[in-house]
């Protein structure tokens, strides 16, 4: 991203706010999610999506111009692929994060919906922020000290 100058940043000093510019809307968030879950082709990530196509190639063309995502040689050679990196895989425990949020509120009890497991076929536990003695941090033990201006 360092190559990539941003005009209008919501909250220019707010990383939640940066965060939120880069992948806050819907497309590139399940585009982010999709390419954990192995998708790579653009064909791979309209089907799984239903993305317009128009939309998806402006989402990928945003997240690989901000360094999420990474064009890579298919093994053909005769198509560009799409492979996340560093920066994108970094987004990992905030997909999670999400995707346990999505669980608790956003479905009815009983509701099928998929299921995040590990290697081993275990349910991956709830992700929650911790302070560096273990404590479980939350909105009301936490704050944000303000860039100096």
């Amino acid at each position: 991203m360092e190559d990539v100058v941003e005009a209008s940043w919501t909250d220019p000093e707010c990383p939640v706010a940066r965060a939120a510019d880069l992948v806050g809307d819907r497309w590139s968030l399940l585009i982010i999610r999709d390419a954990m879950d192995g998708a790579r082709s653009f064909t791979d990530f309209q089907q799984r999506t239903g993305i317009a196509r128009n939309i998806l190639t402006d989402r990928l063309r945003k997240l690989t111009a901000h360094g999420l995502l990474e064009h890579v040689e298919a093994p053909t050679g005769k198509r560009r692929r799409y492979a996340l990196t560093d920066a994108g895989k970094d987004l990992f425990p905030v997909v999670v994060t999400l995707r346990q949020w999505g669980e608790r509120h956003a479905f009815e009890p009983g509701e099928p919906r998929s299921v995040l497991v590990d290697a081993h076929g275990a349910v991956v536990p709830d992700v929650v922020p911790a302070a560096a003695d273990g404590t479980t941090l939350t909105s009301d033990t936490t704050s944000v000290l303000k860039a100096p201006s």
